[in-house]
């Protein structure tokens, strides 16, 4: 059995038949090693949201983007309410992170 070295990748040519008629993928059946000989066409990749950047990011209609504040769990009672109260509002994220953001957010 010869390997090719063609397109970045492994061929083994001698040993794949195909499958289900001319249309049909071509399968390699050499050993226990199943795998596809020619290239599959590709399906379109859907882009998903990350569900944990959603519960803690929000995009809001002018493209910035909002998080919530540390420091709002805990330890209340050495804080003023003024604080408190500030803490409780969502603040801008850093401008260096919100294309990471928006990255995991395709739909937001």
């Amino acid at each position: 059995m010869e390997f090719l070295w063609s397109l970045g990748r492994w061929d083994l040519e001698l040993c794949c038949r195909p499958v289900l008629g001319e249309k049909a993928k071509r399968i390699c059946y050499c050993g226990a090693a199943h795998y596809l000989s020619r290239f599959m066409p590709k399906s379109i990749s859907r882009s998903k949201t990350r569900k944990a950047v959603a519960k803690r990011f929000k995009i809001t209609a002018r493209g910035k983007v909002l998080r919530a504040q540390s420091s709002r769990r805990h330890l209340l009672s050495a804080k003023n309410a003024k604080r408190k109260r500030h803490l409780g509002k969502m603040a801008l994220v850093d401008k260096t992170d919100e294309a990471r953001v928006k990255a995991n957010l395709p739909f937001g």
